[in-house]
């Protein structure tokens, strides 16, 4: 039966962590995309904080050849990274076994990777794989795939749902708006950046799970 899997790995053990050296609040999401022989995941987004120069951010890497900025909207930036195929990490052994990527982020303490195998016995190859490759992964959680839940909450971390009612309960989504960012940020002793990041991810949390549902018919 097909099983997800989280698996952490700590910061500098990834490529991309050398940018926590100089800008330890940011955050970096790795577009999701089902690895091949051709194409490892070419994109990412770095998100947190205004960097004049994205690019130069991350240091030399031998698991890297190159970073290019794609675009960038305020204090997001999506970049392209070319990999060194070369360089054993968690991204080629993805790639050797053919496991999915649901999802990977990275802060200054860890980064995690939610993946999928088609069985149990896959997600321990990859694990054992990664063992022998001296890559110090962490297996977190381990759990056979369930229906998606009807409930777009559940898709919502709590952070998320308390930030997205309590925009909600002082206007925010009202145009005009009654609210600024920093008015919620202030109120949640949270920075404007953490509240837009949170918006953003349980808007699109919530949007994914109301599209995905089955059509209804007319009433």
């Amino acid at each position: 039966m097909a099983t997800e899997a989280t698996v952490t790995v700590p910061s500098d053990q990834f490529p991309l962590g050398t940018v926590f050296a100089q800008f330890p609040d940011v955050t970096v999401e790795l577009e999701r995309l089902i690895p091949s022989q051709d194409v490892v995941i070419p994109y990412f987004w770095v998100r947190g904080t205004e960097i004049e120069d994205v690019e130069a951010a991350f240091s030399e890497h031998p698991g890297v050849n190159r970073i290019q900025l794609v675009d960038s909207v305020e204090d997001e930036y999506l970049l392209r990274v070319e990999w060194s195929l070369e360089y054993d990490d968690l991204l080629s052994v993805l790639t050797e076994t053919g496991i999915p990527l649901i999802n990977a982020t990275g802060t200054n303490r860890q980064w995690t990777f939610d993946i999928r195998g088609d069985t149990r016995s896959d997600i321990a190859a990859f694990h054992a794989r990664c063992r022998k490759l001296g890559i110090p992964i962490t297996l977190t959680a381990l759990h056979e795939l369930t229906p998606v839940e009807a409930d777009a909450a559940a898709a919502l971390t709590d952070k998320q749902e308390e930030a997205l009612a309590l925009a909600y309960e002082r206007g925010y989504f009202e145009s005009p708006r009654e609210v600024t960012m920093g008015e919620i940020g202030d109120e949640l002793g949270i920075s404007q950046q953490a509240v837009a990041s949170r918006l953003r991810h349980g808007i699109k949390h919530t949007l994914e799970q109301t599209l995905s549902e089955p059509e209804r018919p007319n009433q």
